[in-house]
């Protein structure tokens, strides 16, 4: 046989991999490779450390014995792939938790021969998806989960609460919202917060509650220095967890208040001038500390409290992570039968909280079993409008003048106009000297104050800002010191 009648490696290759995996595009256009009947994709181009499409490819010609090709022939197979790929039907691809058909959500067990768990209202199995219905992607961050146990009548339930440590029967079941949240990727869920004395078992808490969804591999880490880090931890993974916060900045209180309820990143593409990369993320996020000094308002309502309190009976981490390890196959068939039950049922949306779908959620919980998670919700947030009252002077004295204000009287005046009159406020006779970080100028004070406004409208005092002919304006309502009646009928 001539040289000229020799088939090139590039066709032997491309046909080779047409025949044996699928290949398609994501709306940002990145092209993945799916083995068939596999739901595992991988992107074509990834050097990745789980396994790239390039070795997956050589690994198969080897074995099939087609050969070992050369990087050249490869890389020119792979070119001319990913350009027919760009021409077909666009899909998603998805991290540990994705939306099914027919109302469906799915868990990916990270286990190589695919397994997953269906969730619907109706029940729950294991089995290996539809590749045209779910893609799973994996990283280094995507643990192995044990294939759940099947009707457990909610032992693992108890085995869990049992473990964590929790100081209150409100904190237990505001938990369990939190672990249903995380199955649901169409859910934006608050950040639980584990607090409390040294030595309350916060961090083996929060990995109990990660590793519930994450595999025994899940664990927490530092708080990135910048924000480009952290977003890219996050991005890789499904559930973040943070661990021992003493501090929180306003960079970082912003971007995990974008993690919770979805952001977009985009930076420039490496080694070119003009292409971008855009980075989509909402993610369950999960932090630990005693104490992190001054909450801002926006955080706080994405905040869910969690008290832990100090163990009575000591026992050391091999004892305890051996029997998490052999209950945890228990406790996530009890998540998922709690959280079919919870999906099952129809409860009304609460429209006064700032999370709506997690307050949702809460009330289907409470339909289901009684728990008042809904309740013990709206107390979380009103002792987090504590915090954040208590750690703002500026929010301190508006209160304090609107306390000397009729119920239902209103107040107009100029932003600079308030800034005098709540400086005096709290300077008071003695002169006493500003703090830093006191609004210096009428529209550092507008700012300010239209950041507090859902933290001070719990507290009845309305902030509200227009223009006149005269100028802009900003306003100040006490309300009734009643209660809203929805708060009434809790």
């Amino acid at each position: 046989m001539t040289d000229d009648d020799k088939t090139p490696a590039r066709e032997i290759i491309t046909e080779y991999a047409q025949s044996h995996f699928r290949y398609f595009r994501t709306a940002d256009g990145t092209v993945y490779a799916q083995r068939n009947g596999h739901p595992v994709a991988r992107p074509i181009r990834s050097q990745g450390t789980t396994g790239s499409h390039r070795q997956e490819l050589m690994v198969g010609l080897y074995r099939d014995g087609l050969g070992v090709f050369n990087g050249t022939a490869l890389k020119e197979a792979l070119d001319l792939i990913e350009a027919l790929a760009l021409t077909e039907d666009v899909q998603q691809v998805h991290i540990r938790v994705a939306p099914g058909f027919d109302g469906a959500t799915w868990l990916d067990l990270g286990r190589a021969d695919g397994q997953s768990v269906r969730i619907h209202p109706s029940g729950w199995e294991v089995t290996v998806p539809d590749p045209r219905e779910v893609c799973w992607r994996r990283t280094q961050l995507t643990g192995e989960l044990p294939v759940p146990v099947k009707d457990t009548d909610g032992k693992g339930i108890d085995a869990l609460l049992r473990l964590c440590n929790f100081a209150t029967a409100e904190t237990e079941c505001l938990a369990l919202a939190w672990l249903i949240g995380c199955l649901e990727p169409s859910v934006p869920v608050p950040a639980p917060f584990l607090t409390g004395p040294q030595g309350a078992g916060k961090s083996t808490g929060g990995r109990m509650l990660v590793r519930v969804i994450e595999g025994m591999s899940g664990d927490l880490r530092r708080a990135p220095k910048d924000e480009e880090n952290l977003i890219a931890a996050v991005a890789a993974g499904w559930v973040t967890a943070l661990d021992n916060l003493s501090h929180m900045s306003p960079d970082l209180s912003d971007a995990m208040c974008c993690i919770v309820t979805g952001a977009e990143n985009v930076k420039r593409a490496l080694f070119t001038d003009g292409d971008v990369f855009r980075a989509r993320y909402r993610r369950p996020l999960l932090l630990t500390g005693i104490d992190v000094g001054v909450i801002r308002p926006d955080l706080a309502e994405r905040l869910l409290p969690l008290r832990l309190e100090r163990p009575r009976v000591r026992r050391t981490e091999a004892e305890l992570w051996a029997e998490y390890a052999e209950v945890l196959p228990v406790v996530l068939g009890s998540l998922l039968d709690l959280t079919v039950q919870v999906r099952g049922v129809k409860a009304e949306t609460p429209t006064d909280l700032r999370m709506a779908d997690f307050a949702h959620l809460c009330a289907q919980l409470d339909a289901a079993t009684g728990l008042g998670a809904l309740a013990a919700y709206r107390r979380s947030l009103d002792d987090l409008n504590d915090d954040v009252i208590e750690g703002d002077l500026l929010a301190q004295t508006v209160l304090k003048h609107a306390a000397e204000m009729e119920p239902g009287e209103a107040q107009r005046m100029t932003s600079t106009q308030w800034l005098h009159c709540l400086t005096r406020l709290y300077t008071g006779e003695d002169f006493r000297p500003l703090p830093k970080g006191w609004p210096t100028t009428g529209k550092v004070l507008s700012d300010r104050l239209k950041r507090l406004q859902p933290t001070l409208a719990a507290r009845g005092v309305l902030i509200d800002s227009g223009r006149t002919k005269e100028g802009r304006y900003l306003e100040m309502t006490r309300t009734p010191a009643e209660p809203p009646a929805e708060q009434q009928a809790l």
